[in-house]
C-alpha cells in the first residue's frame, strides 16, 4: 500500500512543528486531524524552526498618509529617553530585527521624513519594544479592516468550532507592507 506525499509531509509537520503545541485534550482523534491537517495548509503563516516570524502570503499592507510632502514636525519625533537597562535591551531587540529583516538600517545619505519612537516595556524582567504610532495614526488613511470591537468578535466566534490561541509577541512582523509605505 502507497502512502500518499503529502499524508507523509502532514505527519513530518505534526512530528517536527506541533510538537511544542498545546492541542486540547478534548479534541476527538478526527478532530485533532482536521486541525492538524488545516495548520499544514497555512503553514506559511506561521513561525517555524526554519523560519522565524511566518508570512503572510497575498495580503501586503498599505500604509496611506492624508497629508502631502512637507510632513509635519508631529511626525519626525526624537527618541525617548531611556535608562541604561533599557537602552541596552533595545540594542538587543533592533539586532534582532535587523537579523530577521523586519527592519533595515538607515544609509548615511538617506533621507528619513517619518520616524515613530520607541519604548521598551519590561514585564516578569522580559523587555520589549513598543512603538509609538500615535503621531503617524493621526495621519494615516483608516485601515480597511478595522480591528473588531471584543464583543462582536465573541458573538460572531459563538459558532465556531475550533477557537485557537496563540501567542502573539511577533505577530506585528508577519504582517508585510507594501514597498510604498516601506519608504
Amino acid at each position: 500500500s502507497k502512502v500518499a506525499p503529502v499524508s507523509l509531509e502532514l505527519e513530518r509537520f505534526k512530528s517536527e512543528q506541533l510538537n511544542e503545541a498545546e492541542i486540547s485534550l478534548h479534541l476527538t482523534d478526527s478532530q485533532e486531524n482536521e486541525l492538524s491537517s488545516l495548520l499544514y495548509e497555512h503553514r506559511e503563516a506561521f513561525a517555524s524552526d526554519k523560519e522565524p516570524l511566518g508570512e503572510i502570503i497575498d495580503h501586503e499592507a498599505d500604509i496611506i498618509l492624508n497629508i502631502e510632502r512637507p510632513y509635519p514636525p508631529l511626525l519626525r519625533r526624537p527618541s525617548y529617553p531611556a535608562s541604561p537597562k533599557s537602552r541596552k535591551a533595545l540594542e538587543i531587540h533592533m539586532k534582532e530585527l535587523l537579523d530577521l529583516g523586519v527592519i533595515r538600517k538607515v544609509g548615511h545619505n538617506e533621507e528619513v521624513e517619518i520616524t515613530t519612537p520607541v519604548i521598551v516595556a519590561w514585564h516578569n524582567g522580559k523587555s520589549k519594544i513598543v512603538g509609538d504610532f500615535i503621531a503617524l495614526n493621526t495621519y494615516t488613511v483608516p485601515d480597511r479592516y478595522p480591528i473588531p470591537k471584543i464583543q462582536i468578535s465573541f458573538t460572531q466566534r459563538s459558532q465556531e468550532v475550533y477557537i485557537t490561541t496563540m501567542d502573539a509577541h511577533q505577530g506585528f512582523h508577519k504582517n508585510v507592507v507594501t514597498p510604498r509605505a516601506r519608504k
